[in-house]
């Protein structure tokens, strides 16, 4: 008698054992795909924000561009070219 509790115990323990260790298992996985969508979340974002400040920057070189070209034209022009262009616009 004593041999067949001891049999039942044993058997209860291992089946015990190992509906813990799948339920853990389970919630591992659940972890795990929480932590790549949040991820995945958080790059999705990050390359929103890069995108619009590469947009803001390329708008900033297209104007200092500009700007670039407008110093170099008065730079190369003759002196009094730039003096009857001034007094054009006055």
């Amino acid at each position: 008698m004593y041999a067949d509790e001891f049999i039942a115990t044993l058997l209860l323990g291992m089946v015990m054992g190992s509906v813990i260790t799948v339920l853990i298992q389970l919630y591992g996985r659940r972890k795990a795909r929480q932590a790549v969508n949040a991820a995945d979340h958080n790059a999705q974002r990050n390359i929103n924000l890069l995108s619009s400040e590469n947009e803001r920057q390329g708008g900033q070189i297209d104007r200092l561009q500009e700007r670039l070209a407008v110093l170099e034209r008065l730079a190369v022009d003759p002196a009094a070219r730039t003096a009857r262009e001034i007094e054009l616009l006055r």
